[in-house]
């Protein structure tokens, strides 16, 4: 978007740059997502994506930062994890990072360890961690 202002004898013009808006993915998208030649991203929106590899597999990840180191966090590939779940997990992680908790860290003890969403959502409220 461009602005012209005026200002008594002087035309300045202002370039304005507008924040880029996510369309969250649909349910159809990654079923008839195909692979490329070289992997590829679908954004999901709050840094979640879901990465389409050359070889066909579909992975749901997400990207955060923690200080000035750059993470991803995997939340596992797409038929056996449901956008909603990642959502629900994306929700919990971000919790997590609120409160400067390493989720490289914890993913093992959270994630893989088979605590559900709602329990990692629990377990992110609490105030004694």
């Amino acid at each position: 978007m461009t602005v012209y202002l005026t200002v008594s004898c002087h035309t300045v013009k202002y370039t304005v740059k507008l924040p880029k808006l996510f369309i969250p993915l649909t349910d159809i998208q990654p079923r008839t997502a195909k692979p490329k030649t070289k992997p590829y991203k679908l954004t999901d929106g709050g840094g979640r994506y879901l990465l389409i590899n050359s070889d066909g597999s579909k992975y749901l990840r997400m990207d955060y930062r923690l200080g000035e180191t750059r993470k991803t966090l995997a939340f596992g590939k797409n038929p056996e994890i449901s956008l909603s779940e990642a959502r629900n997990k994306r929700l919990a992680a971000r919790k997590l990072l609120d409160r400067d908790i390493d989720l490289s860290q914890t993913k093992t003890l959270i994630f893989e360890g088979g605590m559900a969403a709602s329990r990692l959502t629990a377990f992110a409220s609490r105030s004694d961690l």
